[in-house]
């Protein structure tokens, strides 16, 4: 973009304003007025440009890198939080595959009724990987007949993992196994957590990132 010319206008403004005032009396030429109002000018164009690309920058650090969200219910308790604020890492699946017990946001699934009101992302923990079956045993996971060591539970929530409503062919009432390139999830509240027992697996197109970070509360940041 060519620099702006002086703007007469600006000129013609000061002396008018300053019309009963002797310009060498103030120590400033016509000149030195012109000079400013240009520098004025430039800074604020300035300003506007390094206002617009932030904001670009920002809105695709937002589409294709991070995002924040927002924690509306309990089912991740206790480690996630109502009001809680984690942010997200949308390439993480673009350099690595998707690992047992990563903390992932996704979109709805369309199967997903649980009453409530609708929301366009959930938050889980991926517990079973493609190919893998899944069982219940005393309330506990296993994988392919072996039990799983949730390290992610508190100790209270251990044996507390009971099967889905009747009828859903991945509510655990029976051995079930994840199909290709889909993910069995469950919340960390198994007791308060509608999931994967309740609507299925999701499939890998739906994940919208791996939780990094909670950043919000100040005094409960933490990495995952």
């Amino acid at each position: 973009m060519p620099p702006d010319s002086p703007e007469p206008t600006l000129v013609a403004d000061d002396v008018v304003s300053g019309a009963t005032e002797d310009p060498v009396q103030t120590g400033e030429s016509a000149g030195n007025r012109t000079d400013s109002g240009v520098r004025r000018a430039h800074w604020m164009r300035e300003g506007a440009v390094v206002v617009v690309v932030a904001l670009a920058v920002a809105l695709l650090l937002r589409t294709f890198v991070v995002q924040t969200f927002f924690i509306p219910s309990g089912s991740m308790e206790p480690t996630l939080q109502i009001g809680d604020r984690i942010l997200v890492n949308k390439l993480s699946y673009h350099l690595h595959p998707v690992h047992r017990g990563d903390i992932v946001v996704f979109s709805r699934p369309p199967a997903e009724n649980c009453g409530g009101p609708e929301v366009n992302d959930l938050v889980k923990r991926v517990i079973g990987l493609p190919g893998e079956t899944l069982s219940l045993s005393g309330g506990y996971v296993a994988i392919d007949g072996k039990r799983l060591n949730e390290t992610w539970l508190p100790r209270s929530a251990l044996g507390t993992t009971a099967q889905g409503p009747v009828g859903d062919a991945s509510n655990l009432a029976s051995p079930y196994q994840v199909p290709a390139d889909s993910y069995f999830v469950m919340g960390d509240n198994r007791v308060n957590s509608c999931d994967s027992r309740y609507w299925g697996t999701i499939p890998k197109g739906l994940i919208v990132g791996k939780v990094e970070v909670r950043v919000w509360p100040l005094n409960s940041i933490s990495l995952f």
